[in-house]
């Protein structure tokens, strides 16, 4: 331990324990922009600096150890003095033009130059031009770049895609994709933790609210909307919503208002998804010699498209069903649309995800299967729905629940649990158990293979075989465990593979605050949610059950095959845009 002052009060902490993490155990936040714990603590933006008695320079907070005896001022005159130039000269190469800014209200540099009183620039604004087509997944604004290393480092060290790289030197210095590639023909999978992280509004996804607006007021089409597990856990956080008061009813009354014509659930095709990857899993368990192993989970398209460039050797692992988002609109525009009377070519399917990945999923040509178009028309990230009702002046206290629209109701609790690491893992062993034996394990059974830990294990007995299976999320973990796999290190029955720290809840589409992370317990809520579901096992959905006698015959048949499976060693890792969806004639400026 060591003992130090900061501001006048004594502290003892362990040695090396940096001034930053001093302060704040004492209440006292040194202010910082660049800074993201365990991750990026190099200093870059010279915000955090304070004074240390009996030194000449000041010291940058996150990266500075306290040291025995250490007298720390946070804001003196000389940091204070320091703190504002360095935020006006950042200023000076930022595009502050706020209003046309996502980031607005939300944004890390917007608060600093507020709390430091920075009306009138000093400097001459210097902003880098953006140069980067609007229609990409991930959008990368270099006039709003601040050069912070942030994207960067979440990509090199949490992720490990190394796809950003610093470009140019000197004043040329900028942040770009590594052999200045287009970002969806590079090896990014498009997961998006560089926007969550990024905290100026230099990178975004997509934004698709226009198309949306435009479908919703086009007297030739009916807007037919999914939601995501995952979403009901975060959509109320940037609309001012409690955790207790964003109900997914809610939401769907918000959707309503908004004119959305049928609102269903996602949970109903993450539970088809169960059937078709549960039987498949028992499938080459009975036929073990005739596969590779351990077979792998579909569902996330940046696992998909780090197996395409980092794994091609694994992509027969993989299942070969649907996500449940490509589910739910091959189903929308054939047996959905039968079901309902409607003309499946009116049809605009939207889903709203808590992923930038499935902007690229819904385009690829290997997962339109219904014959009326693209499968899935549009997708909205969480926070693109959030600014809808905002946009619509919809305010919070006049939501109330509303249910989903009939016929295809709501799924079960093992559906909900698909938007958190071990989820789709616990709801598969909950069904391949029942199709294996014909009797329902205890719903908790599978509980052990929840938690947050980025890799974890577990046995079980099936049927009298022994399966050792794993969960992985963040590609950081993803490459290690299928590196181990290769080299003969592990061996696996089944895997989860999940892109994202977390899982589907801290997925790069859901909502952020800047040093906040809520993965886990967005993930307690989907726990909680499945606890007092009324129905807890796949099979036992009864709108699976219909769907299977009226339209797929079974798991595994000749048409679920034809509608909820796809090849993903065919898929391409381009974007295949729709003719309308290059809206703004301003691509690229």
């Amino acid at each position: 331990m060591v003992n130090v002052t900061i501001n006048g009060q004594k502290i003892s902490v362990p040695e090396g324990t940096t001034i930053m993490e001093a302060a704040d155990q004492v209440g006292i936040k040194v202010p910082h922009l660049c800074y993201l714990k365990g991750v990026n603590d190099i200093g870059a933006c010279r915000v955090c600096v304070v004074e240390v008695e009996g030194t000449d320079k000041l010291a940058t907070a996150c990266n500075t150890e306290c040291v025995e005896g250490m007298v720390v001022t946070t804001n003196g005159p000389r940091a204070r003095q320091a703190r504002r130039i360095n935020v006006e000269l950042i200023m000076s190469d930022h595009n502050a033009n706020c209003p046309y800014c996502l980031k607005s209200g939300n944004c890390t540099l917007q608060t600093l130059a507020n709390d430091l009183g920075l009306l009138i620039p000093d400097y001459p604004n210097v902003a880098e031009k953006m140069n980067w087509s609007r229609e990409l997944p991930i959008v990368r604004d270099a006039s709003k770049c601040v050069k912070c290393m942030r994207c960067v480092q979440i990509c090199d060290k949490i992720q490990n895609m190394n796809i950003w790289s610093i470009l140019g030197t000197g004043y040329r210095t900028t942040i770009g994709v590594k052999e200045n590639r287009r970002i969806d023909l590079s090896e990014c999978t498009l997961c998006g933790q560089c926007i969550t992280h990024c905290p100026v509004g230099a990178l975004r996804e997509c934004d698709d609210r226009q198309r949306f607006m435009n479908a919703l007021a086009d007297p030739d089409k009916i807007v037919l909307l999914q939601i995501a597990p995952a979403v009901r856990t975060a959509w109320g956080e940037q609309i001012g919503l409690s955790v207790k008061d964003a109900t997914l009813g809610k939401l769907v009354c918000a959707l309503k208002k908004i004119g959305v014509d049928y609102v269903f659930d996602t949970n109903l095709t993450a539970d088809l998804t169960i059937m078709e990857e549960g039987s498949e899993f028992l499938d080459r368990l009975t036929h073990r010699e005739e596969h590779q192993w351990p077979m792998f989970t579909s569902c996330c398209p940046g696992w998909i498209r780090f197996a395409k460039t980092q794994a091609p050797d694994l992509l027969e692992n993989l299942s070969t069903a649907k996500s449940p988002q490509q589910m739910f609109g091959t189903m929308a525009k054939t047996y959905m649309a039968w079901r309902l009377g409607i003309d499946p070519d009116k049809i605009f399917s939207v889903s709203v995800m808590p992923c930038t990945a499935k902007k690229y999923e819904r385009t690829v040509n290997e997962v339109q299967d219904s014959g009326h178009g693209k499968d899935v028309d549009l997708v909205l990230t969480t926070r693109e729905i959030d600014r809808i009702i905002r946009y619509d002046g919809i305010e919070p206290d006049e939501l109330y629940d509303v249910p989903f629209d009939d016929v295809f109701g709501e799924g079960s609790g093992a559906g909900v649990i698909f938007g958190s690491t071990g989820g789709v893992m616990e709801a598969a062993l909950r069904s391949a158990y029942f199709l294996a034996t014909g009797t329902n394990p205890d719903p908790d059974a599978f509980s052990q293979v929840r938690g947050s830990g980025g890799w974890r294990e577990a046995t079980f007995n099936l049927a009298g075989q022994e399966l050792n299976i794993a969960i992985v999320s963040g590609l950081g973990n993803v490459r290690k465990l299928v590196e181990a796999v290769r080299q003969g290190k592990e061996h696996y029955d089944f895997v989860e593979v999940m892109a994202c720290p977390g899982g589907c809840v801290g997925g790069g589409g859901q909502p952020f605050r800047d040093g906040e992370e809520k993965a886990e317990e967005r993930a307690g809520i989907l726990y909680s949610l499945d606890n007092v579901n009324d129905i807890r096992f796949s099979h036992e959905n009864p709108t699976v059950i219909e769907l299977y006698e009226n339209f797929l015959d079974a798991p595994l048949s000749e048409k679920s095959h034809h509608y909820l499976h796809t090849e993903v060693k065919d898929w391409d890792l381009e974007m295949n845009f729709d003719p309308d969806a290059l809206l703004d004639p301003r691509q690229t400026y």
